[in-house]
């Protein structure tokens, strides 16, 4: 089973009022949502085990949040229900691309605590982290908390999905981030985390290199429609294009990567730190091929809305 942990938030659209469409004055409309949310959305639809931990509120938003993981096939017994308001994130898109604005005090997901934490299920074979759980705390001690007690085969994939706006503690969110992909097997960046984690100081092979030094066996950089590379310890590197399409926008379209990179490996039987230090190319290559595939399919849409196994 892989285990998504991280947030699950509500994003609010911007749509057309129809009573007001002419004036051009637009509503805002709840689609569940969240980085890690999605990739297990997407995972549960190609018919990968996953499941989801998070803190869920109680309320009306976590009762939909809830609803859409069972739908997508998301097993949702590691769920920490709270009587605390869901995260909302108002999404204005420009040229199909998102930013947000983040309403988070005091949330469910928010005030997750290490003691809320259980010990990693033995069904667990591999743990995926990232967004924007990882910068707020106490959250992200637990997260981190968790992560440091994976057992040591377990495949650890993290993507910092990093939104400058919502870090409140620079310097303690590098500290946690840097410890976290210390420990991870695949880290996955897109070329604007990449340049945000090194400061800007350096080239992004330098990054990539320092990146690698810093103990992951594959990083994995998207590009967006220039593709994705995978960097091995070993110094191969294994490229990928990115699948034609015409796009709608991008929301998610990370999100989705990642969850086929991670089915594929699980069908390929290389769901382990072990497996994957051994991987040969061929299996990377192709579990970057099945991203970029399902990916194509999501930025082919509006919004987070990952495509089902059949869709394939």
């Amino acid at each position: 089973m892989i285990l998504c942990c991280g947030e699950a938030l509500i994003d609010m659209i911007p749509e057309p009022l129809a009573m007001s469409s002419a004036s051009g004055a637009d509503g805002f409309v709840p689609h569940s949502g969240g980085a890690i949310f999605n990739t297990a959305i997407a995972l549960g639809r190609l018919n990968a085990p996953v499941a989801m931990m998070t803190g869920l509120s109680n309320d009306l938003f976590g009762q939909q949040l809830y609803d859409d993981l069972a739908k997508s096939k998301v097993d949702t017994s590691y769920l920490v229900r709270q009587d605390r308001p869901t995260t909302l994130a108002f999404v204005q898109l420009t040229d199909g691309h998102a930013s947000y604005q983040f309403y988070d005090e005091n949330t469910a997901g928010r005030m997750l605590t290490v003691e809320d934490m259980p010990a990693v299920p033995d069904e667990v074979k591999a743990l995926y982290f990232g967004g924007i759980s990882l910068a707020s705390e106490p959250c992200g001690d637990a997260y981190a908390g968790f992560l440091e007690q994976a057992p040591e085969d377990c495949l650890i994939m993290i993507d910092p999905n990093i939104r400058p706006s919502f870090i409140e503690d620079e310097d303690r969110y590098r500290a946690r981030l840097a410890k976290m992909m210390s420990l991870a097997t695949i880290v996955k960046t897109s070329d604007e985390d990449l340049l945000w984690l090194s400061g800007q100081s350096v080239s992004l092979d330098q990054a990539i290199k320092d990146l690698l030094a810093a103990g992951p066996s594959v990083v994995i950089l998207t590009e967006g429609s220039k593709g994705a590379t995978a960097y091995l310890q070993n110094g191969t590197q294994v490229r990928v294009a990115a699948n034609k399409v015409d796009v709608v926008d991008t929301v998610g379209a990370g999100d989705t990567f990642n969850a086929g990179v991670l089915c594929m490996l699980s069908r390929l039987d290389h769901l382990s730190r072990a497996a994957l230090n051994t991987a040969g190319t061929d299996v990377i290559e192709e579990a970057l091929r099945f991203g970029a595939k399902v990916a194509a399919v999501t930025v082919s849409r509006a919004g987070a809305n990952p495509p089902w196994a059949q869709e394939l």
